[in-house]
């Protein structure tokens, strides 16, 4: 039997870099993984893929819309559909071979198939063939990431009724896309589809889209995506879907109940209601290891479950469904494992909406810190005031910072506008370093660059901004 110090069950962003830090440390390490390729969902049909269909439907909406105006003439341009998922598999081939390399690099071992916890310090592996091995170790770390939720009654079946998987790989762009959910996820591949054509609806529960993001921010954002050629029909809920003609037939009805059900008529329907753990036939609860009511593997600050010598990390424990999230957990725990004092500053863990324009925040809403009776000072700076924006004609959109009314001490930090993902790294690292609005105001930034309208809004926090 082999034996190892750690065997990580799952090879997405959590466990591929809690395996490789492990290795880093010293430790024996194997990953064990039911899919062929390593990744997970992320690197195989999650961020990776979509992000790759984001960049080429906005570079194809650039070519057709913000060209002519910037003196560049291409004609109308069109899309074929094949090449572009070509190219987004071969970014997918890519990534997931760059982890193979690295499980290499760093001597860890691999095994393919599925893995159940059979003791404390043993994991069996069962291959696509039904044969099984077991492996012996000092430690297991459970890292197997999410799956898609359902909606009750209404099957998936990844053609005409999907999830953001069948979504990435639908082999036409449909004439109607009816999305359940104004989430990250359907906000993301309802721009993709609706850039290239789709005529696109999008259906919420609540009576605001992107719940978690900063109210202010969503509001403004949802105004700008029905200016896209968005439609959504918030405060109601889909009810069912026929699929017996040639057109799906969606039952729409307020969320509220009470009558006034509609039917609208889609090609395509995505499900994007979120995600939800994905613990089945881990043999959690043969191991006696707890979950919360939400079906999320319950741990300590150590991310230790319950029973002796058995993590988790990622999305299958609570906290947000991020693959850096689950990153940071990744080297966390492998260091606690080696000794070392491994931690997770969950107050600074940035999200990101890759749409155009993005939304990054990192720290606290402005409801969060008022359902919390923090007095904060706000700051606001639009891109419309910031010179790099106007000339590559991006401004939409502006920066917000929040800062602790007594401390300065920056608490919230959220941007709507171009490049938003990059530029949230810089508040990212003043937060976590403890940094002032004062700090941030006071750093000198380059010009003519995006991140001066970062620096703009820590000046305004103290009613001081220079360029509006």
């Amino acid at each position: 039997m082999p034996t190892y110090d750690l065997i990580v069950i799952g090879s997405g962003p959590g466990g591929y870099v809690c395996a490789i830090r492990a290795a880093q440390l010293g430790m024996k390490t194997a990953v064990v993984e039911k899919w062929a390729t390593f990744g997970g969902t992320c690197l195989n049909v999650g961020c990776i893929p979509s992000k790759a269909m984001l960049n080429a439907s906005d570079l194809y909406e650039e070519a057709g819309h913000k060209f002519g105006e910037m003196g560049i003439k291409v004609g109308t341009p069109s899309v074929d559909l094949a090449a572009m998922l070509k190219y987004k598999a071969q970014g997918v081939d890519g990534n997931v071979k760059g982890v193979a390399y690295l499980f290499k690099k760093n001597k860890i071992e691999t095994f393919h198939g599925t893995g159940r916890i059979a003791a404390p310090g043993k994991v069996e592996v069962k291959g696509d063939d039904g044969k099984t091995q077991m492996l012996e170790t000092k430690h297991i770390v459970v890292a197997t990431g999410s799956d898609v939720a359902r909606l009750p009654g209404i099957a998936i079946d990844e053609k005409r009724v999907v999830s953001s998987t069948g979504a990435l790989e639908l082999s036409a762009v449909p004439k109607k896309l009816l999305i359940v959910g104004a989430g990250i996820i359907g906000l993301e591949l309802g721009s993709v589809w609706r850039r290239l054509g789709a005529e696109v609806t999008i259906v919420e529960f609540l009576d605001h889209i992107l719940p978690g993001i900063d109210r202010e921010v969503a509001s403004q954002f949802h105004r700008m995506l029905q200016k896209q050629g968005l439609t959504f029909r918030l405060s109601s809920k889909v009810t069912g879907v026929d699929a017996a003609g040639k057109t799906l037939k969606v039952k729409v009805e307020p969320a509220s109940g009470g009558g006034g059900a509609e039917t609208l008529d889609a090609d395509i329907v995505l499900v994007a209601i979120g995600r939800v753990p994905f613990t089945d036939g881990l043999g959690l609860e043969e191991a006696g290891i707890k979950k919360d009511n939400r079906g999320r593997i319950i741990v300590d600050s150590h991310f230790a479950t319950n029973v002796a010598g058995i993590y988790a990390i990622g999305d299958v424990i609570a906290g947000p469904m991020l693959a850096h999230k689950a990153e940071e957990e990744g080297v966390a725990v492998a260091e606690i494992l080696a000794g070392q004092a491994g931690h997770v500053n969950y107050d600074v863990i940035p999200n990101v909406v890759y749409t155009y324009p993005e939304i990054a925040s990192v720290g606290k809403t402005e409801e969060e810190l008022k359902a919390a009776g923090v007095a904060y000072n706000v700051g606001k700076f639009p891109f419309t005031a910031n010179g790099r924006a106007k000339v590559n004609l991006t401004t939409e959109g502006f920066v917000k910072i929040l800062a602790d009314a007594k401390t300065d001490r920056v608490l919230g930090v959220h941007i709507l506008g171009p490049d938003a993902g990059n530029m949230i790294g810089e508040a990212a690292i003043a937060m976590e370093f403890g940094a002032s609005s004062e700090d941030i105001a006071r750093t000198c930034h380059a010009h003519p660059t995006l991140t001066e309208a970062i620096k703009e809004a820590a000046l305004a926090v103290d009613k001081r901004a220079i360029n509006f």
